[in-house]
């Protein structure tokens, strides 16, 4: 995989996916809003794994910063080989009671900058003839249970429609649809999950794990653990309108 661009890089799933990527020797572009935070992780990879990395700060809701994520997928030098369209949050409100600058925002950082992020990857990949691509999805996808479900539900239709479109170039691309993972995601949102079942949640750690074995195999969807792969054929299969309301319990993502 070469060089590997993760967003959304200092905490949670993006900051162990540097991590793993670190342990198995391949450099990094750390994405991220926060300087401090970047040069803190930047420095604790390259002094523990010996690894090149790269700080990259973006704001991935303001179109220009996103242009300089873009220009650096495009290089030839340090050529990029994966890229990790991680960064996200949950809104922590219903759409009609949330503002509608915060859904926008939303929808720029994990629908637009992942499309402008994957489109820039995909051509300069698509011309060397190798690379891939790894979106974040969720189980959320499957369940139609507000915006956040949305956004993740564009993600892997459109990680699948792309993986088409790439199919035989050399680069591939994989959606991951994690359930709730041990992270400040739930947190950071105001979102209550005390109450959630350990047996539930997953580590970062199960995440990354299973994101990269199946972007090493070419994998276009995965699933992390069986409970969770069991969950998302249930959905599948099962009415929409039971699906729906059995989402109404859950706290807004």
């Amino acid at each position: 995989m070469g060089t590997a661009l993760v967003t959304g890089a200092t905490s949670g799933i993006g900051e162990e996916f540097c991590w793993q990527l670190a342990a198995a020797h391949h450099d990094v572009v750390v994405v991220a809003r926060r300087k401090d935070k970047l040069e803190e992780l930047a420095e604790q990879l390259h002094q523990i794994a010996g690894i090149r990395v790269e700080v990259l700060v973006a704001d991935l809701s303001v179109a220009e910063d996103v242009e300089r994520v873009a220009a650096r997928l495009r290089q030839d030098e340090a050529p990029i080989g994966l890229l990790v369209n991680n960064a996200g949050f949950a809104l922590g409100k219903a759409f009609v009671d949330n503002s509608l600058e915060a859904e926008e925002n939303a929808l720029d950082v994990m629908v637009r900058a992942p499309m402008a992020l994957s489109y820039a990857a995909a051509r300069a990949m698509r011309a060397r003839g190798r690379g891939a691509i790894c979106n974040l999805s969720s189980v959320a996808s499957e369940t139609g249970a507000g915006t956040y479900s949305a956004h993740k539900a564009w993600i892997r239709a459109f990680s699948e429609g792309l993986s088409e479109e790439l199919r035989g170039s050399g680069v591939t691309v994989t959606a991951v649809c994690p359930g709730p993972v041990h992270t400040n995601f739930f947190e950071a949102a105001g979102v209550d999950m005390s109450a959630a079942p350990q047996w539930l949640w997953a580590s970062p750690e199960q995440v990354v794990s299973e994101a990269l074995d199946a972007v090493r195999r070419g994998q276009v969807l995965v699933t992390p653990r069986p409970v969770y792969k069991v969950a998302m054929g249930a959905m599948r299969v099962s009415p929409r309108w039971l699906t729906r309301r059995v989402m109404r319990s859950i706290p807004h993502m």
